[in-house]
């Protein structure tokens, strides 16, 4: 037995005959204050606008699929992409049919950058920095976040939380389960870059223009 393994061997022999050591308390970076959904909803549009990004609060789903045609005919898109997902099926309940592409996974990029707009439905809404967290199952889903000019995301007052230890358990669980594949997308604002003289030019990266439509509130 070298010197090496003789030092190992002797602290395993601590380890296994010594007190259990408790391990630290976790600190409370972000402390948690449980505002009210109306005083999340304001924070978050509050960040939003302060990064040029748009928050449209709807009082209901009635109002927001008003809000998405007017959206559409103040821009004058042909056609919009979308996740299939829930939230954006109900949405778009007023489209006809030919105005919604639903996302496939034969879609390639440069499809899916021709989109004049892309709905994107989020599963929770961080209230502190205005960043919508959107779970990405398939490829195509990813690049809709990215690829349209526009970004359409969906999302129901429910999903606001106040900052993302809030609803990290419940993003780690996700995380750790082998049956859920893909990944999250955390969307704050547009797609913003800066060169050396320090211009900002939006939609570089990904969409040059980001609207969030919170249902509910």
């Amino acid at each position: 037995m070298n010197s090496r393994d003789a030092i190992l061997s002797r602290i395993r022999r601590q380890l296994a005959n010594g007190p259990a050591v408790e391990a630290p308390p976790v600190p409370e970076v972000w402390p948690r204050e449980n505002p009210s959904v109306d005083q999340m909803a304001t924070r978050f549009a509050e960040e939003l606008h302060a990064i040029s990004g748009e928050v449209i609060r709807c009082g209901s789903m009635e109002e927001a699929r008003r809000k998405l045609l007017e959206l559409m005919e103040q821009g004058g898109w042909e056609k919009v992409g979308a996740m299939d997902r829930p939230l954006c099926r109900d949405l778009a309940g007023e489209l006809a049919a030919e105005k919604i592409a639903w996302a496939r996974p034969d879609w390639t990029p440069r499809e899916m950058a021709g989109l004049e707009a892309g709905l994107v439905e989020a599963e929770y809404l961080l209230a502190d920095t205005g960043t919508a967290l959107v779970a990405c199952g398939r490829p195509e889903e990813r690049l809709m976040c990215y690829l349209p000019p526009v970004c359409i995301v969906a999302a129901t007052a429910e999903r606001l939380v106040e900052h993302m230890p809030a609803v990290w358990p419940e993003i780690a669980r996700r995380a750790a389960d082998p049956e859920l594949r893909g990944e999250f997308v955390l969307i704050t604002g547009p797609s913003r870059t800066a060169d050396i003289e320090k211009i900002l030019i939006l939609g570089v990266h990904g969409p040059k223009r980001l609207i969030m439509l919170v249902v509910g509130c």
